[in-house]
């Protein structure tokens, strides 16, 4: 009875997985849409299109994390843990590095301009790298 409850458990992982997956590729291909739609598929002086794309994007970045949610509570608890521990890296990492590079700024310690996407990009490496290392310290 005990190994029919662990493969019922590990398909609710695995579908819980797909879902989160889907909701992760829906939101990229939306978010591309939002940014590259002004300007190659419509013209940038059509302001009511671009809101509509960012509304769409902001719909189904809800859609994600309400995935991520329920994908958190079908992982068992290890799985959950390193999941956990690499958000709380990531975050780290993105707040204090985010706040480092305001006060280097307001100072003139900083010569350049960093595009906005430097900061979710850095959180997103924090976090996969975060991941790996604790899957393999927990092995």
């Amino acid at each position: 009875m005990q190994a029919h409850d662990q493969t019922g458990d590990y398909r609710a992982s695995n579908k819980a997985t797909a879902r989160f997956m889907l909701w992760t590729l829906a939101w990229v291909a939306t978010l591309a849409f939002a940014k590259f739609g002004p300007e190659l598929l419509w013209s940038t002086r059509q302001t009511v299109a671009s809101w509509a794309a960012v509304a769409v994007n902001l719909v189904v970045g809800m859609g994600w994390i309400v995935a991520f949610t329920r994908f958190l509570r079908e992982v068992d608890e290890l799985q959950r843990k390193i999941i956990q521990d690499a958000l709380a890296a990531a975050l780290g990492v993105g707040w204090i590095g985010g706040f480092a590079y305001v006060v280097a700024d307001a100072a003139g310690l900083v010569d350049y301009d960093v595009n906005i996407a430097v900061l979710p990009t850095l959180m997103g490496v924090v976090y996969m790298v975060a991941v790996l290392v604790g899957t393999l310290r927990y092995r």
